[in-house]
């Protein structure tokens, strides 16, 4: 599979990334621990995802409570793999609700229990899960660079950031000679372009750029059309809250000319939904985030659909 630099480091990652979240939970709600995909689902995706080519795994200390980075470790040391590994802190591992946040001691703590999970000594990407006000930027970028120094973690970045907190991070750490975050990890598809001043940000100054969530939680994939019932077991059946607001007569017309689109390209709405993000020259790779095998096909896909960027302008103005 093809690979892209991320931002200034050595790091080669491939242009699709397996996101684990639903490994042992669903993200980092303790109400869903144990649910998710099982240990034995989790290896066939895993397996899956590594017979394709894919070369990273997204998860975060929090996902199921720590099962999600338990998993992996397991499936790593019973297959000797050793593809690249990618975390996150921020959230309780017990759920705990006191028990979270970026304060440069707790990141020292959590990086501990991170690697004996995925039995590794190092990690390769390290992100901060989302901004903690309640914490200097200053003591969040010492508690990283130790970590960086010490060996433990080869890159840091920065998940759910705007573009104020990227600025004062990247003005931090070039101020106090403190490692700087090389990439960024927020939500990016045709439905939610709100990264979009974030990501002229990260052109600018050379970082990476790996969206999750690039199918808008299965809306650009068809599977949810005007006037039917929502597919058992879906995103709007379960946790449709952060996707209600698509739940309008504009939205479905867009998704009905978007669907004609990809028709008319012989692909389902899922690759060229995806094929319209690889486009972009500011995207280092896509965090996929299948719940069996067969659903890291639009991915794969997408990889053989280059788009001129007269097509993704046309796709995106579907949007307004």
């Amino acid at each position: 599979m093809e690979t892209s630099r991320l931002g200034r480091t050595d790091i080669e990652l491939t242009r699709i990334g397996l996101g684990c979240g639903n490994f042992g939970g669903v993200g980092s709600d303790p109400a869903t621990w144990g649910q998710g995909e099982s240990e034995e689902e989790a290896y066939e995706l895993l397996d899956a995802a590594v017979a394709a080519g894919i070369g990273f795994l997204d998860t975060a200390a929090s996902y199921g409570g720590g099962r999600s980075e338990a998993s992996i470790g397991n499936w790593r040391d019973e297959r000797g793999s050793r593809v690249l590994l990618s975390s996150k802190v921020f959230s309780s591992v017990t759920g705990d609700p006191d028990d979270h946040g970026l304060a440069g001691d707790r990141i020292l703590r959590e990086i501990e229990g991170t690697l004996e999970r995925l039995r590794t000594d190092r990690l390769d990407l390290y992100l901060t899960h989302a901004p903690d006000p309640e914490t200097p930027i200053e003591e969040t970028l010492r508690a990283l660079d130790e970590l960086v120094r010490a060996g433990k973690v080869r890159a840091v970045g920065g998940s759910n950031l705007d573009a104020e907190q990227l600025e004062d991070a990247l003005e931090t750490s070039e101020r106090l000679g403190l490692v700087r975050y090389e990439w960024v990890q927020n939500e990016y598809s045709l439905l939610e372009r709100g990264s979009e001043d974030v990501m002229e940000i990260c052109e600018r100054e050379g970082l990476g750029f790996t969206p999750f969530s690039p199918l808008a939680g299965g809306w650009l994939t068809g599977k949810y059309r005007r006037g039917e019932s929502y597919p058992a077991g879906s995103r709007m059946t379960t946790r449709p809250g952060p996707y209600e607001v698509l739940e309008n007569d504009r939205t479905f017309e867009a998704l009905e000319a978007f669907e004609a689109a990809a028709s008319e390209r012989g692909v389902a709405p899922g690759t060229l939904a995806i094929a319209w993000i690889l486009g972009d020259p500011r995207v280092t790779a896509v965090i996929a985030g299948p719940r069996r095998p067969e659903q890291l096909e639009p991915y794969l896909a997408a990889l053989e659909l280059p788009l001129s960027e007269q097509e993704r302008d046309d796709l995106a103005r579907l949007f307004p």
